[in-house]
């Protein structure tokens, strides 16, 4: 695996980042990603108001890009928000669909925990939808256990898309990386 360099998103990346959380996210058809769960959510995954809603109210948080090279093509994003006591939050996790066979998931993961560990990080922190039952064993064969901790699905919120099932929750998952 390569060490992948992760940058700080800036204004003029935000229209390739929503394009890509929403591709990944929400993608159909034959250039969907592996862990897409029909049949869950509809609707957009990521806005421009959103990323800076979350900027604004999270001031330490950071949206991390990777790129092949500078001016190419948006390969991978990340946030990462660093809580207390050496605990960070990760999400927004994604990569190019039809560049996944490159591993590259994996290896922007690794590049987030380390980036969070450079920095102080003890146990890096996520929530996923209980649906997502591949994706929740991809994070697993990576280190990262259930917590045994819930979070609600915001209903009423369609901001994040627009859920088609009325069970939706989130499991915590945490790894210990300091």
């Amino acid at each position: 695996m390569f060490r992948m360099l992760l940058t700080p998103a800036v204004e003029t990346d935000y229209a390739e980042i929503i394009d890509l959380a929403n591709w990944a996210y929400r993608g159909t058809g034959a250039s969907a990603s592996w862990n897409i769960k029909a049949g869950v959510l509809e609707g957009q995954r990521l806005t421009e108001s959103l990323i800076r809603e979350d900027l604004a109210t999270r001031p330490l948080g950071q949206l991390l890009i990777h790129r092949d090279a500078e001016d190419d093509k948006l390969l991978g994003i990340v946030w990462l928000d660093p809580r207390l006591d050496g605990v960070w939050y990760m999400g927004l996790l994604a990569v190019r669909p039809d560049e996944q066979k490159r591993q590259l998931g994996r290896t922007l993961l690794a590049a987030a925990e380390n980036f969070a560990i450079e920095r102080g990080a003890r146990k890096i922190r996520m929530s996923v939808l209980h649906v997502r039952s591949t994706l929740i064993e991809w994070y697993a064969r990576r280190g990262y256990r259930l917590t045994g901790e819930t979070e609600p699905f915001p209903y009423g919120d369609d901001r994040f898309g627009r859920p088609l099932r009325d069970d939706l929750h989130f499991l915590v998952l945490d790894k210990e990386v300091g």
